[in-house]
């Protein structure tokens, strides 16, 4: 049974959410505050967190971002009323995996929530073998986030980590921008192609010590990593 850890303030709405989902399966730890929700999270184990954007004491991107700052691979699910695009694109630079805008469907929920419990479960069993590339100069361990030119190390976020191995994994390659958004987020979306063009963009600066790589824009189509074998 997954864990989440479930943070909304309207009384209403999270009891209809947290009885719904706990009818799916789940294991729902709800808070109506951000500060409390954090204090459980540095002490117990959650396989992923839905988090309410206006919350009182701590707001939910200030939480997702001391969340990413301790786990790196955690699913976050942000739900928001908010409807300017810089809020959603906000919630996924800081670390935030998806978002659903209220008002939503718990069936909508409940499939964003089993697709990232289902992609966690895929990365967590698959060999390290397959998460170890190099790339250039460069060595990047997708298992630990690392990513290693001579004795500098970078740490990347998840959601880098995984643009990245995207990446490394059709080198040389052109790939089409809805490819990259379906396989890693699930859905071709706007908001979620602006985000892609900034872990892009923090990608290409990583990697900006060998100037053999080079992460080229295809206009109107998408990427192609050069990178020497």
């Amino acid at each position: 049974m997954a864990k989440i850890l479930y943070v909304e303030d309207d009384p209403n709405l999270s009891f209809v959410i947290k009885d719904n989902l706990e009818l799916e399966g789940f294991d729902i730890v709800h808070f109506q505050d951000g500060k409390e929700a954090w204090k459980s999270f540095s002490k117990e184990k959650y396989d992923l967190c839905l988090l309410d954007v206006m919350l009182p004491e701590l707001d939910g991107f200030s939480l997702a971002e001391k969340i990413r700052k301790q786990n790196f691979h955690i699913p976050i699910i942000f739900l928001t009323a908010k409807t300017l695009q810089e809020d959603r694109i906000a919630g996924l630079k800081i670390g935030g995996d998806d978002y659903v805008t209220k008002p939503f469907s718990i069936e909508e929920l409940s499939l964003r929530i089993k697709v990232f419990l289902k992609r966690k479960d895929i990365n967590k069993d698959a060999e390290v073998a397959n998460n170890t590339f190099q790339i250039g100069q460069y060595k990047f361990d997708y298992q630990q986030l690392k990513l290693t030119l001579n004795d500098k190390v970078e740490q990347l976020t998840a959601r880098e980590a995984e643009v990245l191995r995207f990446l490394c994994q059709r080198k040389n390659q052109i790939i089409k921008r809805e490819e990259i958004l379906v396989a890693i987020w699930g859905r071709d979306d706007y908001f979620l192609g602006r985000s892609l063009d900034v872990f892009i963009t923090r990608i290409r600066k990583m990697l900006a010590g060998d100037p053999a790589l080079k992460i080229e824009n295809i206009h109107g189509v998408g990427f192609k990593f050069n990178c020497n074998p």
